[in-house]
């Protein structure tokens, strides 16, 4: 859509050799004599505008020089073909004006601290990799509705106030719903069964909540999450519904986000390798595998690799703060300063690795079976695997009341866990359902429930019962995998956690 006097950047390739006029935020600039190289953006993407002396006005000249980061204002000029500029475009400017111009723009090349980058949260979305990473995550977003939309799923919109629990009783939402007590949804999957009986295939696509007091790279507090719930289906039907989806989510990632992927260092050759099938493990065999030697070498070498990076990092860095002591150039002194940034930030990463490489080890070395699966675990096992990794049949005692018993062994549960590659951990957590009575309304009492909560889901199993069963994808820790971004809070745009709510 245009606004008829106006080009986005991402249309300038349509215009080469003519005249354009992009309306955006002063992103960067530098001057180097007689030009002024002014980098804009647009919410379209990046365009090197060249202002030269006598080729603009001397007053509009001094204006442009002068002008702040994040100022806002159009410019003018003649569209070239470039591959060097970003975009692989730039303007050939004859005029500009200033809408509003910005002063002492608190987000600057220099560094700044997490804590201080989460309360400018609304201007630091401006920041290309924030950019980045939100794009991806409207095409993730958008893969997930066409999948489901276009395999004949219909779309069941579930509550956010519950009084039920869905996960552990333990990471609840209390509210005050008029005078009485309620919950924020832990999942939509117990009422998204209903409509399963209904519609045969379903999915649900909402924030969910959880309130475990956790402050790990991997947790919020609140998050997205889509949930499918298919009637008539067994967990090998659910394994392969899965792999084709998270493979349909990153094909069109790979389609669609080529350019951001690289912005941001992505693991673009891993990508590419995510096609069906994706390795299967049962629980017993990941605990196996934890406790074996392969595991104590493997994680032998990880540490080893570790400390080679570490060594280079330390080099890097060495280098770029020696070399900005020099006479340098102050655009080359806000590169080094970004640069800086973020081989401090890897370098950071790589020590809390190196620390927690040998607990991570040790965990392993005793874990015990009937035990859940750590984060620990999950890390190990998928660093061992070049692509997602399908954990199946975990305890019994170990997860939630709703899911099936294996009827041939009666201390496992017929259960999922998609753990995605390079350490990434979970992604998806599913199950088949328990469709008998009996069995449902034991574990429901097991576990210390009211039963009278759950009437309604017990009605399920009594009018008309079918195997049925479905999964949970969160989408930030999705976001994460295919972005490589360490912190799950940069997945979303106004993240929430244990003891942050800003804005």
């Amino acid at each position: 859509m245009s606004n008829n006097t106006n080009t986005y950047i991402a249309d300038l390739r349509n215009k080469t050799g003519q005249e354009a006029t992009l309306a955006g935020w002063l992103y960067n600039s530098r001057a180097s004599g007689k030009i002024q190289f002014l980098i804009i953006r647009d919410g379209t993407g990046l365009c090197q505008c060249i202002a030269e002396k006598g080729k603009v006005s001397e007053k509009l000249f001094e204006e442009l020089k002068r002008l702040g980061q994040e100022s806002s204002l159009t410019v003018t000029g003649v569209v070239r073909a470039d591959e060097r500029s970003a975009g692989g475009f730039e303007l050939a400017v004859t005029d500009a004006q200033i809408i509003s111009p910005a002063v002492d723009y608190p987000i600057t090349p220099k560094s700044h601290g997490i804590d201080f980058l989460l309360k400018n949260r609304h201007l630091h979305l401006r920041s290309q990799r924030q950019w980045c990473i939100g794009k991806i995550r409207h095409t993730i977003v958008d893969a997930i509705r066409r999948f489901f939309n276009d395999n004949g799923f219909t779309l069941i919109d579930t509550p956010i106030f519950t009084g039920i629990v869905g996960e552990e009783a333990g990471s609840l939402f209390e509210v005050d719903y008029f005078g009485e007590p309620a919950h924020l949804t832990q999942t939509g999957q117990l009422h998204l069964e209903c409509a399963a009986m209904s519609f045969g295939k379903v999915y649900c696509f909402g924030p969910t909540f959880r309130a475990e007091k956790s402050k790990t790279r991997r947790h919020l507090t609140e998050f997205w999450m889509v949930e499918p719930e298919v009637a008539f289906i067994d967990l090998d039907g659910l394994l392969e519904l899965a792999e084709n989806f998270v493979t349909f989510i990153v094909g069109r990632v790979l389609e669609n986000n080529l350019a951001e992927l690289k912005t941001l260092g992505a693991d673009i050759t891993s990508l590419e390798k995510i096609a069906p099938p994706f390795y299967r493990l049962t629980y017993t065999e990941a605990a196996e595998i934890l406790k074996s030697k392969k595991t104590q070498d493997f994680m032998a070498a990880q540490l080893n690799e570790l400390k080679g990076q570490k060594k280079q990092l330390e080099d890097k860095i060495a280098a770029l703060e020696t070399e900005a002591k020099g006479p340098v150039k102050q655009w080359r002194q806000d590169k080094i300063a970004a640069e800086l940034i973020d081989l401090r930030s890897e370098l950071e990463e790589t020590e809390t690795k190196i620390e927690n490489s040998p607990k991570h080890a040790k965990l392993a070395a005793e874990f015990t079976w009937g035990e859940d699966l750590g984060g620990s675990d999950e890390t190990i096992i998928s660093l061992m695997h070049d692509k997602p990794v399908f954990v199946t049949c975990y305890p019994k005692e170990a997860k939630a009341f709703y899911m099936k018993t294996d009827r041939s062994n009666d201390k496992v549960v017929l259960n999922f866990d998609m753990l995605a590659p390079a350490g990434f951990g979970e992604i998806i957590g599913g199950s088949v359902r328990e469709d008998d009575y009996e069995m449902l309304l034991e574990r429901i009492k097991k576990q210390g429930l009211n039963v009278e909560n759950y009437n309604w889901y017990l009605d399920l199993r009594k009018y008309g019962s079918v195997p049925h069963g479905g999964f949970g994808l969160g989408v930030e820790r999705t976001v994460a995998w295919i972005t490589g971004e360490k912190h799950i809070r940069q997945c979303i745009a106004f993240p929430r956690m244990m003891d942050k709510v800003y804005i």
